[in-house]
């Protein structure tokens, strides 16, 4: 009787097309949505032939919820990580809020496939959006709640609506990127560029360092320790695991020449 187990070698050879895969979707769908992204240009840009594609995801649509899978598990991961840290509920709240700002900064592709899932989602249109609220949003949503609530009973955050703290950080930030195309038309400058985004995250940490803390000074000192643990990253368009994939790809590729 034959073994028919996969070798290691196999099993690697498969995540790596499936990485290759989903690498090539979230450009696709980001740039031109669920209805014009082509199976055959991702299967193309992936090194795949269209029967493959189809092997590994069933169709167009479990294709499409795989890649946004696979970003909204980046999300929650790189935001628990904040969470779970070292450091007093303030300093995690004001991570969490400059990690969200470089997530939008550094990661297009994401934000696009969210927006075009809120707009399904507005519409009340079948979206892939729901899927993922238990498993990956709603516990970040609950994990936050927590930190804000234990900030405000150690006294270190103000008396506030956790909610509202919550929304006035990360709406903040969504608005900034949302606007920027306004803003470059009121204020003749551009809110993306380099140095504009530098002071944007800059000043709104900050500002959250004056605002949220009960003792301004030691907001003031832990937004200056949040900043400087944390330079403004590169954009890399791909999350951190992402990456990683994407170099053993890279390995698998140079020992095939």
């Amino acid at each position: 009787m034959s073994d028919t187990t996969p070798t290691r070698t196999q099993a690697e050879r498969a995540d790596l097309t499936r990485a290759r895969i989903l690498e090539a979707a979230v450009r696709q769908f980001s740039e031109n949505g669920l209805a014009g992204a082509r199976t055959e240009l991702i299967a193309e840009e992936a090194g795949v032939n269209k029967a493959l594609l189809y092997y590994y995801f069933k169709g167009k649509e479990a294709l499409y919820a795989a890649t946004l899978e696979l970003v909204a598990q980046g999300v929650r991961d790189s935001s628990l990580a904040v969470f779970d840290s070292d450091a007093s509920a303030g300093e995690r709240f004001l991570r969490s809020t400059l990690n969200h700002f470089d997530r939008i900064h550094t990661n297009p592709g994401f934000q696009s496939l969210m927006q075009q899932e809120m707009i399904r989602l507005h519409r009340g249109e079948a979206n892939a959006l729901t899927p993922l609220i238990d498993t990956f949003f709603r516990p970040l949503t609950v994990r936050m709640q927590q930190v804000l609530e234990e900030g405000i009973s150690l006294g270190e955050l103000i008396p506030a609506d956790p909610s509202q703290m919550r929304l006035a950080s990360m709406g903040a930030n969504v608005f900034y990127f949302l606007s920027s195309p306004f803003m470059r038309l009121i204020e003749g400058f551009d809110p993306l560029e380099r140095s504009a985004l530098e002071r944007r995250r800059k000043s709104a940490i900050e500002y959250l360092g004056q605002t949220v803390f009960v003792d301004r000074e030691h907001g003031a000192r832990v937004a200056a320790r949040v900043l400087a643990a944390s330079p403004m990253p590169e954009i890399s368009g791909l999350f951190p695991h992402f990456i990683k994939e994407c170099r053993a790809i890279k390995t698998e590729k140079a020992r095939n020449l």
